[in-house]
């Protein structure tokens, strides 16, 4: 009878054993794959969601920084939305520059001139900026899957449409190559609306001690 057993034991495992061994291995290797899998999923989602955020913030900081140095030079609208884009003169080292800010087919962009030491300089800039199409040199999209864009102006004791009428007046100099829009007194802050990814945005800046 010990005889019997051992051989039994040294004889091993045997092929039906062995198979349900490596079903079970197997099983085991797709959960674990799976959980493996959905671990890398999530963390490349969240990665994504922190760069996104990320440059989001960044964006917002280069607006907030061009809102704060509005410069009005009295030669062009230091600040002036028209439905698409804001544009704005701003204090730059060297000088003053013009910068736009617009939403083109689904692109939010921004635009930033050279520093301009003069007024003929920056009245030209500001004349070759009603014909931008967004695919000039310089135009940096800054975020995609952008939609409508509204922005408002504090005038007063409350907020309005950019687009309507403030107190105006003419610059003192018009370029012989073409007429400039009134320029009309700035405002105290600006707030922007923006759908960003299906997402509302709305963001108020006051303007910079140089602007009011």
């Amino acid at each position: 009878m010990r005889r019997n057993l051992q051989r039994r034991g040294a004889a091993g495992f045997t092929l039906v054993e062995v198979l349900v061994a490596l079903f079970a291995m197997a099983i085991l290797s797709g959960f674990s794959w799976r959980a493996l899998d959905g671990v890398m999923r999530t963390r490349d989602a969240s990665r994504a969601v922190v760069d996104r955020t990320a440059r989001l913030a960044t964006v917002l900081t280069q607006w907030e920084q061009d809102l704060q140095a509005v410069h009005d030079t009295a030669a062009v609208p230091a600040l002036a939305f028209d439905g698409q884009t804001l544009r704005l003169t701003r204090r730059m080292e060297g000088g003053v520059a013009l910068v736009a800010w617009s939403v083109r087919q689904g692109h939010w962009q921004r635009w930033a001139g050279p520093p301009q030491a003069s007024v003929g300089g920056l009245q030209e800039h500001w004349l070759r900026s009603q014909q931008f199409q967004g695919t000039e040199p310089g135009h940096l999209n800054v975020a995609d899957e952008a939609g409508d864009w509204q922005i408002y102006f504090y005038r007063g004791n409350g907020w309005s449409n950019a687009q309507s009428t403030g107190d105006a007046a003419l610059p003192p100099a018009v370029p012989a190559s073409g007429v400039l829009p009134p320029r009309e007194a700035l405002p105290t802050a600006v707030r922007l609306v923006i759908s960003l990814g299906g997402a509302k945005l709305t963001r108020d800046i006051a303007l910079g001690p140089g602007g009011g």
